[in-house]
């Protein structure tokens, strides 16, 4: 009797609470043999899928997706899955005796790990949109925020014209940079070392929390970083892989949320869990990392929308159109 085999797919990820579950076997993948390579680098996970494409499937920044798409590069189809979404709020570092308000950002030196990184996109447009700050003349300066060097070995495209970058070569991380004085502010993935022995660093915004809970009752939005890619000729090959990779998925997620949920000992080194899973509740319905894509269509428009008013797309997107079915 002929078989038909299961397709072996290399899926490649964080380890995230909500991928523990399925790279510990306690929730199996149906229909494809899954290998779960976990690396929490994920700037190493981008830059080998986008530039080698050394997995099967992986964890993607959702705007190199987004971008490598719009300029015609199909090597990868997505799956409406985000493992990682992070508020941005509390991101934005400054030299408090040069940077009081947002506005003061205006025509400034700003560092950050990579102008094209979803991060920086959000925070950007939360800058421009919510606060009115011109960003036009600020000098960008790009490379890692605690390490001298660059952020990875990126192989995303190129910024649009008329930003200005220059690449951090001065062999100190733009952590000290700002301690210095070469640069203003620091925004992107992680805060500045040198705040924990400079008083003159601060977030910009020190009551980020509020203005983020703000942010999501107003809008809904809980801003999307990651999502997931299949390499297309596997896609092709074996269409089951994007409902197998995203049922696994929910599958881990919903086992990652019970456990928290747990309340007889506290799963997280987090004092007031209890609390933050009312919250979660008020704000999430429970689940703050819902997959699919009707329940983040509003989020992903918002990416969309903020990468065309930087010019990173030079038009909006159907989100429809960047996703494969799971169904």
């Amino acid at each position: 009797m002929n078989t038909v085999a299961r397709p072996r797919v290399r899926f490649a990820s964080s380890l995230y609470d909500r991928m523990i579950p399925l790279y510990a076997g306690d929730v199996q993948a149906e229909d494809i043999d899954l290998d779960f390579i976990a690396n929490d680098s994920v700037r190493q996970i981008f830059d080998r899928m986008a530039g080698e494409q050394a997995f099967d499937a992986s964890e993607m920044s959702a705007s190199e997706f987004i971008t490598r798409h719009a300029a015609g590069d199909r090597s990868f189809v997505a799956i409406p899955v985000f493992p990682s979404k992070v508020f941005r709020h509390g991101f934005i570092c400054v030299n408090r005796d040069r940077i009081r308000t947002p506005a003061d950002l205006a025509g400034k030196r700003i560092g950050v790990p990579l102008w094209t990184m979803t991060a920086a996109i959000w925070i950007r447009g939360h800058l421009a949109q919510d606060y009115g700050v011109d960003l036009s003349k600020v000098t960008w300066v790009q490379g890692a925020i605690n390490a001298a060097g660059a952020h990875g070995q990126p192989a995303a495209l190129p910024p649009p014209a008329g930003v200005t970058i220059e690449v951090n070569t001065s062999g100190r991380s733009l952590s000290d940079l700002l301690a210095q004085g070469a640069i203003d502010a620091t925004l992107g993935t992680s805060l500045p070392a040198a705040m924990k022995t400079d008083d003159r660093l601060v977030r910009l915004f020190p009551d980020f929390r509020a203005r983020e809970r703000s942010y999501v009752e107003r809008t809904g939005i809980f801003p999307i970083m990651h999502l997931i890619v299949i390499r297309r000729a596997l896609y092709e090959a074996h269409p089951v892989v994007a409902r197998a990779l995203y049922r696994a998925l929910n599958g881990s997620k919903a086992m990652a949320l019970r456990k928290m949920a747990y309340l007889g000992t506290l799963r997280y080194m987090l004092p007031w869990l209890t609390a933050d899973l009312d919250e979660l509740e008020t704000l999430f319905g429970g689940d703050p990392f819902v997959y699919g894509l009707e329940p983040n269509r509003r989020t992903l428009e918002q990416l969309v929308a903020f990468m065309t008013a930087q010019r990173m797309l030079a038009r909006p997107i159907p989100v429809d159109e960047l996703f494969v079915a799971v169904d």
